[in-house]
């Protein structure tokens, strides 16, 4: 059996399968995230949106043209006979119109600028994508990473414990060890073996959430790098926080919107607001009355005065939802400053959390190789016992897991920092 395992694992190892699996570095896996990431691909629609919506509201202000024609058939008795009463009349015309807003109160231009401010939003809207794409790639990466490690770290025990299965049973034939040192050993091999398959099941886990934020359907992939953070110390928090209040493209756009809101209350109130145009036209008219047929150009020009000067108050109620929404905007806006300068404190709190926690374990591993090497002296020479050597190799295992998760945190920290600063990947 024994035989056949190693042969089934060999076989995997060579597989089509596991062949195919793309190693990535962190670059690469950004650089594909920012190409192909879901939500990136989201704001550039939204993107082109926004500049439809820009050459929808500029139209209003420049003339508009249009083809028209016409053909009609009229037969009225109480008509004079003079005016062709009695006869059938075929009227026909064809011509171009014209139609130019001279004056609009205003609403033509606050239109055209609140979708200049729409064409901004649409790049911060962009920009958020970008940088929560690379944050989330980057962790995902990260944790795939520890994964790796921690399923290595899996995988030593699980040889270790079986090397020592086999050095009880040589002892037991030898007639210096019991059954009980034999049943120890096999338990603490079955017991190694539950974290064995956790740690292959959490790397799988863990490549498959990177397969996703990098957006590939069928190619699976893997990360290739250390857990070895080079550690920094990190910005004050005034600093943080004013990197954060300039370059977060969040508040960025929100205070675009705000500036969009307060053009959509200039919009409202010029609903009952007087208003010009210029409307004209030229063409042909061709009319005729029983035996009488006439035709020949025909054009009009003309200035066009509209003042809806009461409207039942509709206005007025469109003004006060425009101030309502402006209002709730400011508010969202001082809202999302104070998260974000919770976010910083946070964000920093958790950089030097992290960095504090490796350096001690980066010590606390250091010592327990050092005892594991003493216990296992110790043993060969009798002067101490298996479950010294065990409880000396579970000290060293957990010091060694506490230490990848606490490299893995910082280096996590240090990207959400950036982030929450409004400065990755820029």
């Amino acid at each position: 059996m024994k035989y056949i395992g190693t042969f089934l694992i060999l076989m995997t190892a060579v597989s089509p399968a596991a062949a195919s699996v793309r190693t990535l570095s962190i670059e690469q896996a950004v650089a594909i995230a920012l190409e192909k990431n879901r939500d990136i691909a989201k704001a550039g629609e939204y993107a082109k949106s926004v500049q439809g919506r820009y050459v929808d509201e500029r139209a209003a202000a420049l003339p508009q043209f249009g083809l028209n024609g016409s053909f009609a058939v009229l037969r009225d008795g109480g008509l004079p006979a003079a005016s062709g009463g009695g006869s059938t009349q075929y009227d026909s015309a064809v011509g171009l119109s014209l139609s130019q807003p001279l004056y609009t109160w205003g609403k033509i231009g606050a239109a055209i600028r609140a979708a200049e401010i729409g064409l901004k939003t649409s790049d911060e809207q962009l920009r958020m994508a970008r940088q929560a794409a690379t944050r989330d790639v980057t962790a995902a990466f990260y944790n795939v990473l520890l994964a790796k490690e921690l399923l290595r770290l899996a995988e030593e025990n699980f040889k270790q414990k079986g090397r020592h299965g086999e050095e009880a049973k040589k002892r037991f034939d030898a007639g210096v060890a019991t059954d009980y040192d034999v049943l120890a050993a096999e338990v603490a091999v079955d017991n190694a073996r539950p974290g064995l398959i956790r740690g292959e099941n959490q790397l799988r886990f863990a490549r498959e959430r990177l397969r996703f934020h990098l957006a590939l359907e069928s190619e699976e992939v893997d990360a290739a790098g250390t857990l070895e953070p080079v550690l920094s110390q990190p910005a004050a928090f005034d600093d943080a926080l004013k990197s954060a209040l300039s370059n977060r493209p969040e508040l960025r756009d929100i205070g675009y919107r705000v500036g969009i809101y307060g053009e959509l209350i200039n919009i409202a109130s010029a609903e009952n607001k007087p208003r010009v145009d210029l409307k004209g036209g030229a063409g042909w008219h061709q009319l005729e009355v029983g035996s009488v047929r006439t035709d020949g150009p025909a054009w009009n020009i003309g200035v066009y005065l509209s003042f809806p000067f009461f409207d039942g108050l509709r206005t007025d109620g469109k003004v006060a939802q425009a101030r309502s929404e402006l209002a709730t905007r400011e508010i969202e806006k001082l809202k999302l400053m104070d998260s974000i300068r919770l976010e910083v404190r946070t964000a920093l709190n958790g950089v030097k959390e992290s960095s504090e926690i490796f350096t001690a374990l980066s010590g606390t591993v250091r010592q327990a190789e050092r005892l594991l090497q003493m216990a296992e002296k110790g043993y060969e020479l009798g002067v101490k016992i298996r479950l010294e050597v065990d409880d000396a190799q579970t000290s060293l295992l957990q010091a060694q897991i506490n230490r990848a998760k606490a490299a893995t945190d910082y280096i996590v920290a240090r990207v959400n920092l950036d982030w929450t600063m409004g400065r990755l990947g820029e």
